[in-house]
């Protein structure tokens, strides 16, 4: 049971960091609180680093970490009688700055996965842009499931990898 270093725990949460921030900004409305709630379990996340790779799926434990959070956030707004907005809000107010980072970063993946082998880019696009199921992906190219996951995860890992030396400037 080692201690994760800063550089291993962020390339196990960055993949999925966005989508705990995209789960709690749906159950929290608010941008502000979202971002705040995000960034608690993070910290949770690297307190608890040297129990991470006792799961199975940290991403899995991650989301239900932001889940409960949320709900815990949601039920002591409610005890002080604050009214709780309706999870259907959405706020268009996006900054200028924040669009053009979103962007940018999808115009980066975009240019990263055109670099993939055709199998990993195609079975990337399936899996986490067209969201079929690992059985629909396997039958559609001819592939055992396994063999799919194991394409998915090498693909992940390079997209991941090469955005991380992007976003450092390619700086280790």
């Amino acid at each position: 049971m080692s201690i994760l270093s800063e550089s291993e725990f962020l390339l196990i949460i960055s993949p999925f960091k966005d989508k705990m921030f995209r789960i709690a900004r749906r159950i929290l409305v608010s941008v502000e609180e979202a971002e705040d709630a995000t960034q608690e379990v993070v910290l949770k996340l690297w307190s608890n680093r040297h129990k991470l790779s006792d799961y199975k799926n940290p991403e899995a434990y991650a989301v239900t970490m932001i889940k409960n959070w949320c709900y815990d956030k949601l039920k002591s707004k409610h005890t002080q009688n604050i009214k709780i907005v309706h999870n259907n809000y959405e706020d268009h107010s996006q900054s200028l700055q924040k669009s053009i980072e979103v962007n940018d970063s999808l115009r980066w993946v975009g240019f990263h996965m055109d670099s993939l082998p055709a199998t990993q880019k195609l079975v990337l696009q399936l899996r986490d842009i067209e969201h079929f199921e690992f059985s629909e992906i396997a039958s559609m190219l001819d592939m055992n499931e396994t063999a799919i996951r194991v394409a998915l995860s090498r693909a992940r890992k390079i997209i991941r990898e090469k955005l991380t030396h992007t976003h450092n400037y390619g700086i280790k």
